[in-house]
């Protein structure tokens, strides 16, 4: 672990301080939820540090991005709150700033791009906002909120590039370090950098030892280039979509630049990794973002061996078809299950007699796919695919085993 990054006495001073965090708890305490911090013991035997989970995901809009869009909104002046406010979002924000807004009885219309999924549109309008379709991408969406927040005069709201946000998310912290005063570091997703500057900021000026590392995808690096001085792409599919920020925030890169010890990147594989181990282990829904804090203990368990680590579980706002594509894959990666080619001779009998094996191993079949044409064999052969469920990885390499030793050429489909 680096050693903890101190602010230089004669550095300009950041224009968030512990106070404006306490003021943001006092102010939204009563309409957010409490969420719990709690001790896992089997995540911690996984990893060889002692975990603690802040469970965000339970906000009523499943994110912590509730905090700033609420600390906010109460701060807005009567004449503000009456016009309204407008925000560029097709995410967690837009649905805490909209749930609040309606609270409120503040007006907010949020632009989303074109592309933007009908659930999440339909979510945010069921929390009473206005919903505007602009652009194919963000950048899009983003400029024409700019422009209607001054045709309409409404206040913009920032999703992480505002103190009042960053106050906000910062909350996060104080009730961790109250539940779990043992912790000595803190591993934290960074998007734009909102929750990583609050939550610094607040946990800095009460242990001003404490160990604070960002997490960003591979895929999307801006804040980790940004910090050490590269040039990297920001682009591609990745499951952490909350945290897929092209550009860092003005204001939130200086924070984190104070701040953080370090900014470590994860990998896909070790984000599906991490929402599949949640969901199994702590039976809990995040999403790609939420599960980024795990992915990084996963992916540099030596790093954080022998530490008190919290993670924030910062929210649970994930597709239900595109959980089930990352759990059948963790299953794969296990071993649990798999997919075999087998080559065969183009024979009555020859499927039965594998068949068998797989009976005999008590390995179960889920589906099988012969293929006679698109094959560079012989026009005798075939090459079949079998799905199987197995116990374990032990398991699959037993069925294996007694494949070869019944005189079968088998391989595993890998994964990539």
């Amino acid at each position: 672990m680096n050693e903890q990054k101190m602010l230089p006495a004669d550095a300009a001073p950041l224009p968030v301080t512990i106070d404006d965090v306490k003021a943001a708890q006092q102010r939204i305490g009563a309409s957010i939820v409490r969420t719990p911090t709690l001790h896992s013991r089997t995540l911690s035997e996984i990893i060889g540090a002692k975990v603690y989970l802040k469970f965000e995901n339970l906000q009523f809009t499943a994110a912590y991005k509730e905090r700033g869009a609420l600390n906010r909104l109460l701060l807005l002046d009567e004449q503000a709150r009456k016009k309204g406010v407008i925000a560029a979002s097709a995410g967690n924000h837009a649905q805490g700033l909209a749930y609040h807004g309606a609270r409120l009885g503040v007006p907010v219309t949020i632009v989303m791009p074109r592309t933007t999924p009908t659930v999440k549109v339909m979510q945010t309008e069921g929390h009473g906002a206005t919903v505007v379709l602009h652009g194919e991408k963000f950048d899009d969406a983003y400029a024409h909120s700019r422009k209607l927040e001054k045709e309409r005069s409404l206040t913009f709201v920032h999703p992480f590039d505002e103190p009042d946000i960053i106050a906000g998310q910062g909350t996060v912290a104080l009730e961790m370090l109250e539940d779990a005063p043992d912790i000595d570091t803190l591993v934290i997703p960074i998007g734009g950098g909102g929750l990583f500057s609050g939550m610094g900021i607040a946990s800095r000026a009460l242990k001003p030892a404490i160990g604070l590392i960002g997490v960003q995808a591979e895929l999307y690096p801006s804040m980790y280039a940004n910090v050490k001085g590269e040039d990297l792409p920001c682009e591609g599919d990745t499951l952490a979509e909350g945290i897929a920020v092209k550009q860092p925030g003005e204001l939130t890169r200086k924070f984190v630049q104070a701040l953080a010890d370090d900014i470590v990147l994860v990998s896909e594989r070790y984000l599906e990794e991490a929402v599949s181990l949640l969901l199994q282990i702590e039976k809990t829904v995040v999403e790609g973002a939420g599960a980024a804090g795990l992915a990084a203990l996963l992916a540099h368990k030596e790093r954080f061996k022998g530490r008190t680590v919290g993670l924030v579980l910062c929210g649970g706002n994930i597709d239900t078809r595109l959980l089930a594509n990352v759990l059948l894959r963790d299953l794969a990666r296990s071993g649990r299950l798999a997919r075999l080619r087998i080559r065969l001779q183009d024979r009555p009998g020859a499927l039965f007699h594998v068949a068998r094996i797989f009976h005999e191993e008590q390995v179960n079949i889920i589906e099988v796919y012969h293929q006679r044409v698109f094959t560079t064999l012989p026009a005798k052969g075939l090459i079949t695919d079998i799905e199987c469920e197995t116990r374990d990885r032990a398991h699959l390499d037993q069925l294996m085993a007694a494949l070869a030793a019944a005189g079968y050429e088998v391989s595993p489909v890998e994964l990539a």
